[in-house]
């Protein structure tokens, strides 16, 4: 995973303008949808989401025969890379509003002392909220678990910050955590103003030959075009197919005589 660019040499915390707390299905959609939008999205992921924990994947559109959940997550990463994110394995430990009051973003302290100055921040994690304590979002408490509430948008009670997948409530299905993240992300987006229509390529002269503008976000493509695209995807999933995965499955950490949770070699 890539490293936080550098600060500066005045000392001044880096600054992105998408800061996404969480690598889960939620916070990986989200991203992939801010930085393909051409907004600098940073993605603080904490650990394993628990989707590792699942011994095959089901109810997944596109995968007929269900997919390898640990397969699934690296993909996921590799798409979200791939598209501009920068990852960083660690975790947010405080959100604060940034020194210029409410209206100027907000500065994120890491655990390793990094300091990230961000004009908006996507919280996706699960399912510790005492990093937002700061900034104070509405939250609702239920027994054990704290949910971070918004307006079915992802929009919480604090301007510019956001929540998605299980931290917002919404049903633990990988699925609709991809989708939460997704509409998060386009809520986000709308409120940057970034001109963005539809994240759709289009076959050549789909607008253009109707004299109409390529919309933003858009993009036409000619017959070479698609035939590399094609090729590409079709070589990718081939390579991620290949082979077994490598990794070993998980379960709940009380179950084995394993801190991370791991069963035994497959």
């Amino acid at each position: 995973m890539s490293e936080p660019t550098d600060t500066g040499s005045d000392g001044e915390p880096q600054h992105r303008e998408v800061l996404i707390v969480g690598g889960g299905v939620a916070g990986l959609t989200a991203a992939v949808y801010t930085a393909r939008a051409g907004l600098d999205t940073l993605v603080y992921d904490g650990g394993e989401s628990i989707l590792r924990r699942n011994a095959h994947l089901e109810n997944f559109p596109g995968f007929p025969a269900g997919v390898n959940p640990r397969l699934f997550a690296d993909m996921l990463h590799a798409q979200a890379t791939r598209n501009g994110v920068d990852l960083v394995d660690g975790q947010v430990t405080r959100l604060e509003h940034a020194e210029s009051g409410e209206d100027g973003g907000f500065l994120a302290t890491a655990e390793d002392g990094e300091s990230i100055r961000t004009d908006r921040v996507v919280a996706a994690s699960w399912s510790d909220t005492d990093y937002l304590d700061p900034v104070a979002p509405d939250i609702r408490s239920a027994g054990s678990k704290a949910f971070v509430e918004d307006d079915e948008h992802g929009r919480t009670s604090v301007d510019g910050l956001y929540a998605a997948g299980r931290l917002a409530e919404r049903y633990h299905q990988a699925v609709v955590a991809a989708g939460d993240g997704a509409e998060t992300a386009i809520t986000l987006i709308h409120d940057s103003e970034t001109p963005f229509y539809h994240d759709w390529v289009a076959p050549e002269g789909y607008f253009t030959d109707r004299d109409r503008e390529v919309p933003p976000g858009c993009e036409e493509i000619d017959e070479t075009e698609r035939a590399a695209r094609r090729a590409e995807s079709r070589a990718a999933m081939r390579e991620y197919f290949a082979e077994e995965h490598g990794e070993r499955q998980r379960t709940h950490p009380s179950l084995v005589d394993d801190e991370t949770g791991r069963l035994g070699s497959e």
